[in-house]
Parts: structure tokens; C-alpha cells; sequence
């Protein structure tokens, strides 16, 4: 006969043991939902809701003007891949945004070297600022709200023209 001492030793294994035949016994014992039948005379159609596309234009919200004004950008990319101040000008002009809200930095430094990128901006519905930038490292945009200066861009920009 084992010693007390191997007895106690022994209890928790025995008590683990049980519980997990207990645990194994229940298992098989959960109820279960039939399977509701499927009817084979007709096909499921999913039902889909289309999602609203709202078109640019003056009161398109900022998401959809940053959109076509990222499309715009990249497809002028595609034909001029370091396109000039003017050329970014002309094409988001040409896609819709008021030029009059538009700034841009300069092409040259002050020296009349070429400068690794130019910034742009358009001031959307006077309240968020569609801003992007064109450089050696590709294109990036964003849109941010309206400086407490009333413009998009920090720092020294040029006139649009």
C-alpha cells in the first residue's frame, strides 16, 4: 500500500484525470441547431446595395476632390515624371480646381537650382487643404486643414499664374 505522503502526491493527477473525462463526456453532449433546409428550386441571389459614387465638383466632399486630384497628378506623372510648377497648375486646372485657391512652391532655389520636390496645395470648400508633392522620391498626397493663416502651405510659395 502506497504511503500517505504518495496518496496526497497523487490526488491532484487523479482529480485532473477526472475532470478532463468529465470535460470529454460533456462535450459530446451539447445541443445542436438543425441545419435549416436549403430549397434546390431556385438559386440564392446575395442582395447587394450599391454604394453611392458621388461625382467631383464644387460641393464633392474632400475625400472625393483629394481622389481626383491624386488621379490627376498621377496621370499627368505618367507623361512628365518631374513636372514643372506651371504643368501641375495647368492640369489641376484643366481637371476642375479653381485656380484662384491654388499654391505652389518654386521650381529653383534662390540660387536657380532645380529643387528636389515642389509642394502644392488647393484650398477645398475654404475649409480643408488638398496638398501634395512631386519630387525625385515618386508622389505623395494629403489633405489637412486650413492653416490659421487662411492658406495650405508653410513657407515661401510663388505665385500662381
Amino acid at each position: 500500500m502506497p504511503s500517505r505522503s504518495t496518496r496526497s502526491r497523487r490526488a491532484p493527477l487523479v482529480a485532473l484525470a477526472i475532470a478532463g473525462v468529465v470535460a470529454a463526456a460533456l462535450t459530446g453532449c451539447t445541443q445542436t441547431s438543425p441545419t435549416p433546409a436549403v430549397s434546390t428550386s431556385a438559386a440564392a441571389t446575395p442582395i447587394t446595395t450599391p454604394t453611392p459614387t458621388v461625382p467631383f465638383g464644387p460641393t464633392a466632399p474632400a475625400s472625393v476632390a483629394l481622389a481626383h486630384f491624386s488621379t490627376t497628378v498621377q496621370t499627368l506623372l505618367k507623361t512628365d515624371p518631374q513636372p514643372h510648377g506651371d504643368d501641375v497648375i495647368t492640369a489641376l486646372e484643366k481637371a476642375g480646381f479653381d485656380k484662384t485657391a491654388m499654391e505652389i512652391t518654386p521650381d529653383a532655389t534662390t540660387i536657380g537650382r532645380n529643387v528636389d520636390s515642389i509642394e502644392f496645395a488647393v484650398l477645398w470648400q475654404k475649409k480643408t487643404c488638398l496638398i501634395g508633392q512631386v519630387g525625385s522620391a515618386g508622389y505623395a498626397s494629403t489633405s489637412a486643414p486650413v492653416l490659421s493663416t487662411g492658406k495650405c502651405l508653410v513657407g515661401s510659395t510663388r505665385a500662381v499664374g
